[in-house]
């Protein structure tokens, strides 16, 4: 089975056509509208660059949808750790939207046979890292939903009900499990996946109006994500083709989600 499955129909052919609707911009005191959106998200990783990522978004005005979960940091606590408390908020104040990647960031590995929906599951944080198990839908959702609520925490504001699985593996039934308690996926589209030896060059002549972007900083110990040294010239590329940025709660396919599923 391959580790990326198609996107509910309904939302996977929304997604691959690009619709862009007009939306207010993002950008601190633009009075213009944001007429050729793209929809930037971030996965903080082990925390390291975050900081450095949400830098350059401030310094040029751009406001993301960061994707939480409690990730081992460098120094043996978790993203979601009370020691990255204020860091979340900070950038809460500062515009950003939230939702969810997991809270032990488990890996999806495989359905399992049988007439109700299970899912062979892999946490990569918390005390059972590196282990496989069984999830049913409930089990999996519920991993979805200590994510947010740890977010919700430390911000005060409501994450999105939307989720990133990590690695981004999926499949047709988890999506499923996951949609029918209240969480449509998100995924990178078009050109959208900032990761490894990426052009600059190419990846802002590549990415279209309507894009999600996703800024993945997962890396191992001995590497630099790419967004570190490229994020910011790739967004003044993209600014001086006329492309702007939202958060997703602005996406023509999420926001009536969003807003029938009280986000």
């Amino acid at each position: 089975m391959k580790n990326t499955a198609t996107l509910p129909r309904a939302i996977g052919l929304l997604m691959m056509c690009a619709l862009v609707q007009p939306a207010h911009s993002a950008e601190a005191g633009s009075p213009q509208a944001c007429a050729q959106p793209v929809y930037l998200t971030v996965a903080p990783g082990h925390m390291e660059f975050a900081p450095q990522v949400a830098d350059i978004l401030r310094r040029q005005q751009v406001t993301a949808t960061f994707f939480a979960s409690n990730l081992s940091t460098r120094n043996g606590g978790g993203s979601l750790g009370e020691q990255w408390g204020s860091w979340w908020k900070v950038i809460a104040q500062q515009g950003h939207e939230f939702a969810s990647q997991t809270y032990d960031h488990v890996v999806w590995r495989g359905d399992v046979a049988g007439y109700k929906p299970a899912f062979r599951m892999k946490p990569e944080s918390g005390a059972f890292a590196g282990r496989e198990f069984t999830f049913d839908p409930p089990k999996y959702c519920e991993q979805i939903g200590h994510a947010a609520d740890r977010i919700a925490y430390y911000t005060g504001k409501k994450p999105l009900p939307l989720f990133h699985a990590p690695a981004g593996k999926v499949s047709s039934k988890l999506l499923a499990a996951a949609s029918a308690c209240g969480y449509a996926y998100v995924g990178a589209t078009g050109a959208g996946h900032l990761v490894g030896s990426l052009s600059v060059r190419s990846a802002a002549a590549d990415i279209r109006a309507g894009d999600v972007l996703l800024v993945d900083l997962e890396t191992s110990a001995s590497a630099k994500p790419w967004a570190v040294d490229n994020l910011e010239a790739l967004i003044v590329g993209l600014k001086e083709r006329g492309l702007c940025f939202e958060s997703l709660r602005k996406h023509p396919v999420f926001k009536d989600w969003i807003a029938n599923h009280g986000g």
